[in-house]
């Protein structure tokens, strides 16, 4: 089954609008295995309102090691199937893969309608975000985010951390908030909690990717949903969040709408909020001035 087809439905406005002026569509993701992949397809075509004979969707590219690689190879064949290739997926912009930062290489390149709106309202917190800004930052694996928490602990005012890798930070920051009662990464007890809640209340500018423990098991969701709740509370933040596992949390907790936005990325969110380069993004000439948006 599908859980949750948010960041599907945000790339329907790009296909319609290729469809629309004629294109012959080529879909390449990260999304399903094998049998998997009907159901995914199924879901895009129903809500596409123009006719899907002009779609062909790939497999899963990552079936294929050499799309984690950066294959040079692996490249100039993706390259060949198309005239002008089409980045609508910020959330692995943040990726040395293939298909990211390889294709631009070898065919005229622009960004998607989704990968636009990303940028804007990105852009705009960077540029004029208010302060207190809290930044939430969760998951398991600190090896992607250590950098970031260092960057964000001279951006923002507060960082407060959760989830598994709250266990693998070291304070060493009065802005950083580690879990007084963690339950061993699985989920933040409710001294953290009020904590947490308190510095929510003041915040101005809210962004948080990845949940504060494992919200899928009941027994460990209250940390994550009360956390949602309390952000959700504060109508006079900017909130923000991002990553399918931040996503697929606020959806099942009926708190989605209650975010300004929702980015369909995670740690491509942090990265380029934190002001490091995303590969995706260079590839098609952003930092340059060179990106050519609206598809």
């Amino acid at each position: 089954n599908i859980t949750d087809d948010f960041r599907i439905k945000q790339t329907i406005p790009t296909i319609e609008y290729l469809l629309e002026n004629k294109a012959k569509v080529i879909l390449m993701s990260h999304l399903a295995y094998n049998r998997h992949l009907d159901m995914i397809w199924k879901r895009v075509k129903e809500y596409l309102k123009t006719k899907a004979e002009e779609i062909v969707f790939l497999d899963n590219l990552r079936l294929d090691e050499r799309e984690k690689e950066n294959s040079d190879e692996f490249a100039k064949e993706l390259a060949k199937l198309g005239d002008i290739y089409i980045n609508d997926a910020f959330g692995v912009c943040h990726r040395k893969h293939t298909s990211v930062v390889g294709i631009p290489k070898y065919l005229p390149s622009g960004a998607g309608f989704l990968l636009e709106k990303e940028i804007k309202v990105l852009s705009n917190i960077l540029e004029n975000s208010e302060h207190p800004l809290v930044a939430i930052i969760g998951g398991v694996k600190i090896e992607s985010k250590a950098k970031v928490i260092e960057q964000f602990l001279e951006k923002a005012d507060y960082v407060l951390i959760g989830g598994r890798i709250a266990e693998q930070t070291k304070n060493k920051s009065n802005k950083l908030y580690i879990p007084v009662d963690s339950k061993n990464g699985f989920d933040i007890g409710q001294k953290t909690i009020k904590i947490f809640s308190e510095i929510i209340k003041k915040a101005r500018t809210i962004l948080w990717a990845g949940p504060l423990g494992k919200f899928e098991d009941p027994a460990y969701e209250q940390g994550t949903k009360q956390i949602a709740e309390e952000i959700s509370k504060n109508d006079k933040a900017f909130k923000i969040a991002g990553g399918g596992d931040t996503i697929f949390a606020l959806t099942k907790f009926g708190l989605r709408d209650k975010f300004d936005h929702i980015s369909t990325g995670g740690g491509a969110m942090l990265q380029f909020l934190s002001g490091e380069e995303l590969p995706g993004l260079k590839a098609l000439g952003y930092y340059n001035a060179d990106l050519q948006m609206k598809c």
